[in-house]
């Protein structure tokens, strides 16, 4: 059986929709994730622009402002619920491995 599209999301699809709870543009997006992850985690444009158009299909995201061929978007309150869903997941992860390995 097929997992359902954005059930979990890659650290690239956290980052960008993370990057959107406040308007802006995917060249912002680009700068924002290296920033906020220390490097440790990078959008190529072509990734970027590809999960943008999903958000914005999936009602996840969207368009604000279209200025020429920038265009900017913002989390929809499914990308926020999504968001948080994801959050918790990972922090259940950090807990499940704190409690395995004597990590208190």
């Amino acid at each position: 059986m097929p997992r359902a599209k954005f059930q979990t999301l890659t650290e690239q699809m956290f980052y960008i929709l993370l990057c959107l709870r406040e308007e802006c543009y995917g060249m912002d997006i680009l700068d924002q994730v290296p920033s906020m992850t220390q490097g440790r985690v990078n959008v190529g444009s072509g990734t970027l622009y590809n999960l943008l158009e999903q958000f914005c299909q999936a009602g996840m995201i969207r368009e604000t402002k279209v200025e020429g061929r920038r265009r900017s978007y913002i989390l929809t309150p499914k990308g926020r619920e999504t968001l948080d869903r994801e959050y918790e997941r990972i922090r259940a992860q950090a807990e499940d491995y704190r409690r395995w390995m004597g990590k208190e």
